[in-house]
């Protein structure tokens, strides 16, 4: 996959050349680039940027260096998504995530500013994306997001293809805790079904655990993965279990406590 970002500080995506998304690269697994729409200005000063029509604070990015960016870097035979980090946009989730992973090439578009020159939007951009509800100062950190979130399902970027199927929000469950050596640190120690090699005994944990840790940090989601699906008589017993444990620790909590 090819990842073009559309930006007027490249510097800073130095963290995407880094670490496994550098190892990736490197690999030839996937091509991440940053694009400086400065560049493309056609102003005296190469600025990107003017005073809104209609007044109001702040300045607005102009139309032509971003459409001019964005018909560069494309190409005649593009075949992907051109995005724009938006706070209006579709909140982004690891099911937007999965479908961007199809593409063959993104291009992300960080405006900044007061927002960008909707016109460069009605002519260059097919969806606006955001990464929560909140306002950053410009999209250069939700893009780095969006990356991250989506280059890690490209088959081989993680190294292991099965990391990135069974933990968070892939399974539609939070994660359940992860151990490693030493068997007791501090006085905690690792839960006996996971040292007794038993992988029927730890993939129950496992589930119980993601649906344990879901229900009480994020029910509806917890509430979307029950739905409709079907449980053999075993897994149905692993999850009566856990909405039991719910219950005795709800009930342990409002029992009146005795002086």
């Amino acid at each position: 996959m090819k990842i073009t970002i559309l930006t007027i500080f490249p510097e800073m995506f130095t963290p995407l050349h880094e670490s496994i998304l550098g190892r990736a690269q490197k690999a030839g697994l996937i091509d991440i680039r940053e694009v400086d729409i400065r560049s493309y200005s056609k102003n005296k000063h190469h600025n990107t940027d003017d005073a809104p029509y209609g007044g109001g604070a702040g300045m607005v990015m102009l139309a032509q260096p971003i459409v001019d960016a964005i018909r560069d870097v494309q190409g005649e035979h593009f075949s992907g998504k051109r995005i724009y980090l938006s706070p209006r946009g579709r909140t982004l989730t690891q099911q937007m995530a999965e479908e961007l992973a199809k593409e063959e090439e993104l291009i992300l578009l960080c405006g900044h500013y007061e927002g960008v020159d909707q016109r460069a939007l009605d002519l260059c951009i097919d969806e606006e994306i955001s990464i929560g509800d909140y306002v950053l100062t410009g999209g250069e950190l939700g893009a780095m997001v969006l990356v991250d979130c989506v280059a890690r399902l490209i088959p081989g970027v993680l190294g292991c293809e099965e990391s990135a199927q069974t933990e968070s929000f892939s399974s539609g469950l939070l994660e359940y805790p992860q151990y490693t050596r030493p068997r007791d640190f501090e006085g905690l120690t690792v839960p006996e079904p996971l040292l007794n090699g038993n992988h029927a005994h730890i993939e129950d944990w496992q589930i119980s655990e993601s649906l344990y840790i879901t229900l009480r940090r994020r029910p509806e989601m917890a509430h979307a993965w029950l739905k409709g699906r079907k449980f053999t008589r075993h897994q149905k017993k692993v999850v009566d279990a856990v909405f039991d444990r719910i219950r005795e620790e709800d009930a342990a909590q409002e029992a009146p406590q005795e002086e």
